[in-house]
């Protein structure tokens, strides 16, 4: 449905309502910002290029700290690096809480750890890191799972010799595979049509969710959730993917050993078996099928798209790949595979992953954060339960911290002396309590995987790198990269 329609019909709404109801009454002493109208907020001050170029635009009246209304709803917007760290590190068991996603929330309704609030969400972080923990996260166990499916990649790009090829479709099995790995305790062939069905649904599920159309649907979810869109197919996506889920739970549940845990899946039935008498136990199905889908897409859908990102800008840059692969030769070598051992000694590498980072800038909007108490911030009073959003891509290209914020430059992570510096303002996986549950399995994999890929692989385009696009194909909630067809030469 195009824009000009929600237009119409929020202003019609808006224009009826206004006859019968005042303006929304104050909520505490909140930041300002533009003067709502009646159940349709802001629309009026909202451009039509989606959220993001309206925040940013209404930054520069407001400044760092402001509210708007989605819909109904205020919202406390928050920029820059400064009032990001301050809000989410200095405050952040007041800026703990999860807001929603109105195209996701009629599936998870609160459950699952990235949705979760309050103690069931405590509960459930501190199990899923102990768990990956133990089942890999932080130990070498997991680097071997990265290094053995970066090796199947490597034989994947091989059998192409030379030809042609859009690189989603193996980014995706890869990312995949690792988490599977850790949930389900075992990886699928490339070719398993449950594994590719999963994995659209997944692509699909991630476009919807992140498009233009997903940004009005949150200003109007209660009025459009009653007609056809595209959050009706979000809705079929989730609900098929939770059933692939559901079937695999039950798998391990024939074949459980309380004295062997082999898997996520299997310590979380053993703790449901624990827990099983109590009344209010946080150890129950429906918060596993969904803490196991926030794994999932976590652990695929941001670190597949990273890795595309990154091999476009290797297309646009082919300076960058050659002092790469130098520095992959003088402390790897071409005889054994990269370990994450090699990284503390391959800063210009570490820099370009970051940068990768920093400007593919996947989720600019970051997951909405509710404050869990009325807090007082920066002069103003934000009550309990109010929705906060910490634009990351404020922080991602904050002048105040990069040199030159809007270009691809591996320079904003190194110092005068080529050695790795960190910056504040690096802040892809958020920061917080909330900070990515799988950011640590995340950088592991992107170092592997580039570094193995680019150990064995020269990289070419049919396209003169000035000549490459790096717009993305979507921005809205979230950045998707164009499409593109890359050539890996064997070397």
């Amino acid at each position: 449905m195009e824009f000009s329609v929600f237009l119409f019909l929020a202003l019609l709404t808006g224009l009826l309502l206004l006859l019968v109801r005042g303006h929304p009454k104050d909520h505490g002493h909140l930041p300002p910002g533009p003067r709502p109208l009646p159940f349709v907020g802001n629309i009026l001050q909202m451009d039509r290029k989606g959220l993001l170029k309206s925040f940013l635009q209404l930054r520069e009246k407001y400044g760092d700290v402001f509210t708007v209304y989605l819909g109904r709803r205020p919202v406390v917007i928050l920029c820059g690096t400064d009032t990001i760290r301050e809000a989410l590190v200095d405050q952040a068991e007041a800026f703990s809480g999860r807001g929603t996603i109105a195209t996701v929330e009629p599936v998870f309704q609160g459950y699952g750890v990235i949705f979760a609030n309050g103690e069931r969400w405590k509960i459930l972080r501190r199990f899923s890191l102990a768990t990956m923990r133990d089942f890999g996260m932080g130990k070498r166990s997991v680097e071997e799972r990265i290094q053995e499916e970066a090796q199947c990649l490597v034989e994947e790009l091989q059998k192409s010799k030379g030809a042609l090829l859009d690189p989603t479709f193996l980014f995706q099995c890869i990312t995949s595979n690792i988490i599977c790995s850790i949930v389900f305790g075992e990886r699928f062939d490339y070719k398993d049509r449950q594994f590719l069905r999963l994995l659209d649904m997944f692509y699909q599920t991630f476009a919807l969710a992140t498009s233009f159309y997903s940004q009005m649907f949150e200003l109007f979810s209660d009025f459009l959730k009653y007609f056809p869109g595209p959050h009706r197919q979000i809705y079929k996506n989730l609900q098929e993917i939770n059933t692939f889920i559901g079937h695999s739970v039950e798998k391990h549940r024939a074949t459980l050993d309380p004295s062997s845990p082999r898997d996520f899946i299997d310590s979380y039935l053993l703790c449901m078996e624990k827990e099983k008498s109590k009344p209010h136990t946080e150890f129950h199905h429906q918060n596993l099928i969904l803490t196991l889908f926030s794994l999932f897409f976590a652990g695929t859908e941001t670190t597949n798209t990273t890795l595309r990102y990154g091999f476009l800008l290797f297309l646009k840059y082919p300076h960058v790949v050659e002092r790469v692969q130098k520095e992959i030769k003088e402390v790897i070598g071409s005889h054994h595979p990269p370990s994450l051992d090699d990284h503390n000694e391959m800063p210009y590498t570490e820099a370009v992953i970051h940068e990768i980072q920093r400007f593919s800038d996947l989720l600019p909007i970051g997951l909405p954060h509710m404050v869990t108490k009325d807090t007082a911030f920066r002069g103003f009073i934000i009550p309990k339960n109010t929705e906060v959003f910490a634009i990351l891509s404020s922080a991602l290209h904050d002048p105040h911290y990069f040199e030159k914020p809007d270009d691809f430059n591996p320079e904003h992570f190194l110092d005068a002396n080529g050695a790795f510096k960190k910056n504040d303002a690096f802040v892809p996986f958020s920061i917080g309590k909330r900070i990515c549950l799988g950011e640590g399995i995340a950088r592991n994999e992107l170092f592997l995987f580039f570094t193995t890929i680019l150990q064995n692989f020269s990289l070419a385009s049919p396209v003169a790198p000035e000549d490459i696009d790096l717009t993305p194909r979507e921005s809205g909630a979230g950045r998707v990269p164009p499409t593109y067809q890359i050539r890996f030469l064997p070397l």
